[in-house]
């Protein structure tokens, strides 16, 4: 598609576009009137002064209930949304502090003493030196045992012939 073609067709979409936007605020302010004219009818201005007092000390009354209404709802939501936040804040301690998984270090005993103590303290830990010293003691009836093998058969052989003559 060129470019030409392209910005044609994209100023056809925003001219659609900008039309139907104007098609719905003429829908929304006609359904504005259409509701004030059924819930509020004009008011007959042709009555006496008395009349007209009456009817305006009726509407004040009327603004100040819808008001009262007004303030108690707008505390009852600001009263729920303090109690919402207190709610979150307890599942929160609840829930715990999540640690973060721990990574391997491979690290010596000096170092990781270092790392505790500081720089300025010099401590060394040599573990292999602290260990005990174990000797094998070598065991004389094993050597005795592995002996020549051949004499062992001819021993067997020997054995096996007294039990045949029997």
């Amino acid at each position: 598609m060129t470019s030409s073609r392209r910005h044609h067709l994209k100023s056809l979409m925003l001219q659609i576009a900008a039309s139907w936007i104007e098609q719905e605020t003429k829908d929304i302010t006609a359904a504005k009137e259409a509701y004030m004219a059924e819930n509020c009818p004009t008011p007959d201005l042709s009555q006496d002064q008395a009349a007209l007092i009456e009817m305006c000390k009726k509407l004040h009354q009327a603004i100040d209930k819808i008001d009262e209404d007004r303030y108690d709802s707008e505390a009852k939501v600001a009263k729920t949304d303090k109690e919402i936040e207190e709610l979150k804040l307890k599942v929160k301690e609840l829930g715990g502090v999540k640690k973060p998984a721990l990574k391997k270090v491979r690290m010596s005993a000096d170092a990781m003493l270092q790392a505790l103590l500081g720089g300025k303290h010099k401590v060394t830990m040599d573990l292999r030196a602290n260990l005990k010293q174990v000797k094998k003691e070598v065991k004389e009836e094993a050597a005795e045992g592995v002996g020549d093998w051949r004499k062992n058969i001819e021993d067997k052989a020997d054995r096996k012939k007294m039990f045949e003559t029997s």
